[in-house]
């Protein structure tokens, strides 16, 4: 609780990118964009920088726990998925791995799953990460790399039997990550351009959009007007909040312009960036009086 306020963080990843789960030198350069990331946009104080080897790179289930929960005052979190199986022997953070965080406070941490919609028995796999992992909703990667796939689309009709196999087993919310790219993967294959026509196709699913739609928040706004089932999400957006308040302003006019604050979901993409300043700096943060009118 947040002064007596309820805060659920709809954006935190259980990671390993551990020198001995990386495949290649595309690994370590995910994990070490994100930690550029992190030290671009934490405040500058040292308490907010972590160590790369011993903190950044594999999360540690208990320093998870303090961190989100005690000092970062969520009552609830969900743990999302980039499985990169391209990158990492075991992934990057996965469904199963997630299953074993959340089971340190089942009534506290969501757990999302993530399917290649391209590997073999994808539906079967869906089906699978719901019953044995106790997943909510799936996390979406369509940059990921497979083979010489360089990603996938959304409104791609072959990803249309998982969004079907979800339904039948009661599962409605799809994260998708539309925002910035992380190397070695293309921002072209996050375009958030492919959402809105699975969104009019299943009504019945909620498109959650993490980082609305980031460098493209333009076309993600023109989406989510039309269609009343997607959501943005503020994880990156977030942290512009410290070091460009004024374009997170813009942001955020624009959200709730178009969305309006109801379908706008707060998230802070933690461990890349600490709960703890984002959570008081969004608290505190009002918009400028320029920016209302």
């Amino acid at each position: 609780m947040k002064n007596e306020l309820f805060v659920l963080d709809a954006h935190t990843g259980f990671w390993d990118a551990s020198k001995e789960n990386c495949k290649n030198r595309f690994g370590d350069a995910f994990i070490e964009t994100f930690y550029a990331f992190h030290t671009g946009f934490n405040p500058p104080e040292k308490r907010w920088t972590m160590d790369y080897e011993s903190q950044f790179r594999k999360v540690d289930p208990d320093w998870y726990l303090e961190e989100v929960f005690i000092k970062g005052d969520a009552d609830m979190s969900i743990l999302s998925t980039q499985v990169l199986m391209d990158f990492y022997h075991t992934g990057f953070c996965n469904a199963d791995r997630n299953a074993i965080m959340r089971a340190r406070a089942p009534k506290r941490i969501i757990s999302l799953g993530g399917v290649d919609p391209r590997m073999p028995n994808a539906v079967d796999e869906v089906a699978r990460q719901i019953n044995d992992c106790g997943v909510l909703g799936f996390k979406w990667y369509t940059a990921e790399w497979r083979g010489q796939s360089r990603g996938w689309s959304a409104n791609d009709p072959m990803v249309f039997p998982l969004y079907e196999k979800c339904l039948e087993l009661g599962v409605k919310n799809m994260h998708f990550h539309k925002g910035p790219a992380v190397e070695p993967l293309s921002l072209s294959k996050f375009d958030v351009r492919d959402i809105d026509e699975p969104a009019w196709l299943y009504p019945e699913l909620n498109f959650i959009i993490d980082h609305v739609g980031l460098p493209r928040l333009d076309d993600f706004c023109w989406i989510a007007a039309r269609c009343p089932n997607v959501y943005g999400s503020l994880a990156v957006a977030l942290a512009f909040i410290h070091n460009r308040p004024r374009f997170f302003a813009e942001v955020m006019a624009n959200l709730l312009f178009w969305l309006g604050p109801d379908r706008i979901i707060y998230g802070t993409d933690f461990p890349i960036w600490y709960p703890h300043w984002q959570l008081d700096d969004f608290m505190a943060f009002e918009l400028p009086e320029d920016i209302k009118q």
